[in-house]
Order: C-alpha cells, then sequence, then structure tokens
C-alpha cells in the first residue's frame, strides 16, 4: 500500500457478499497529496490506478466533490465493511460520512442505473451488469429510507447471483428494475435536503494544513 493512502476499503462483490470463488478483490482508496503541490502550475493527480490490481484511489480533495454529489460509487465506499489502510485522516473522513448525504442521492442513484439499463440489451443481455444495475437501485433506495447505502446484500444474494448467472428471464429483471426505479423515486427521503458542505470544508482544510511542508 502507497504511505500517503489515508483510507482504503474493499468493493464490489467481496463487500456486496455476492462474491464467488472466481471473484476480483476490488479496492478503493483515498490519498493525500503534499499541499505545496498545489501551488505549482502542475497540479498532482486527482485519482490512480493500483498498486495493486484492481485498486483505484481519489486524491481526498476530488473524493470530498464526488461524494458530495452524491456519486453513488464513492458513498459505498465510506460504508465497506472491509477496511484494509484506516489512518487518523481516513478515520475522522469515514466518521463525517453523515455530512456528505443529501436528497440528491434519489437523483444519482437512479441515474446510474439508468444508464446501465440503456447500455444492456435485451436479446443478449450482459447478466453480472444487469446484477449491478438491480443492487445500485437496492443500495440507493435503502440509503433514502435509512441514511446509509445497503452495502450488505445478504438478504438479496441468492436472487441477484441467479440474474449473473442469467438464469431470470429478461422481462423479470426489467420488472424488477422498474419497480426499484419508483420506489427510489417516489421514497419518502431521511436525507437532508443539501449536504453539509461546512463540515466538509473544515475537514479538507486541516488535512491541507497537516500536510504543508
Amino acid at each position: 500500500m502507497s504511505d500517503d493512502l489515508i483510507l482504503s476499503v474493499v468493493v464490489g462483490s467481496r463487500a456486496y457478499g455476492l462474491d464467488t470463488d472466481d471473484s476480483d478483490t476490488d479496492r478503493r482508496g483515498v490519498f493525500v497529496a503534499p499541499t505545496e503541490e498545489f501551488w505549482r502550475l502542475t497540479k498532482p493527480v486527482t485519482h490512480r490506478d493500483g498498486p495493486l490490481p484492481e485498486q483505484f484511489s481519489w486524491e481526498v480533495e476530488r473524493f470530498c466533490g464526488l461524494a458530495l454529489d452524491a456519486n453513488p460509487t464513492v458513498l459505498e465506499c465510506l460504508w465497506s465493511p472491509l477496511t484494509e489502510v484506516l489512518a487518523p485522516e481516513g478515520e475522522r473522513l469515514r466518521d463525517l460520512r453523515g455530512a456528505f448525504l443529501s436528497q440528491r442521492a434519489h437523483q444519482t442513484f437512479i441515474g446510474y442505473a439508468d444508464a446501465q439499463f440503456r447500455r444492456l440489451d435485451p436479446v443478449a443481455p450482459k447478466w453480472k451488469q444487469a446484477m449491478h444495475m438491480i443492487r445500485l437501485l437496492l443500495s440507493g433506495l435503502h440509503l433514502v429510507r435509512h441514511g446509509e447505502p445497503l452495502v450488505q446484500m445478504g438478504a438479496y444474494r441468492d436472487r441477484l447471483l441467479a440474474i449473473k448467472r442469467g438464469e431470470v428471464a429478461w422481462a423479470e429483471v426489467a420488472a424488477w428494475r422498474a419497480e426499484l426505479t419508483t420506489d427510489l423515486a417516489e421514497a419518502p427521503s431521511v436525507l437532508p435536503a443539501a449536504p453539509d458542505r461546512e463540515s466538509v470544508e473544515k475537514y479538507l482544510v486541516a488535512v491541507r494544513r497537516a500536510h504543508l511542508q
């Protein structure tokens, strides 16, 4: 692991409880660039791959911006049950996760799922993609109802894996998707109207000060 990582979690099928014998281990993380690098004409990278296979990380400012926009992938990182790196600044970031939440999640989770749905061919669908489309809607629905995304899919494991194996008719998958989309759009939300940007900014400023050499 890189020395500048403050948070690294396992995501994907292993975090969702949908792993099988041939599942990869997908990792997502947050790193902090030295503050002085932002004073240069060439700015530090906002994200990077590696060094481990199937690993991707965001610089902390980029991560916070995406989380404030209710990006489903980023939000789920903050609730992953499988943590491999948790530096003090990463722990404070995770403790702050409620500040990122807002009712915008209704639109972002639906939007991401709709984008996946439009890419699916009903005649020959990519069943793994179809499974994750449904999983995303389930996660978003739980988020707006209970204030946190549903990461562990144990209650839906058998049905979701049946979709992945192509054992569920496309019409049934499409009907489930339509039902979940309606529920997510219309569900009474426990989420605030807007995220707590002030708290997030205070955290980010503190991180930048701590990394000023």
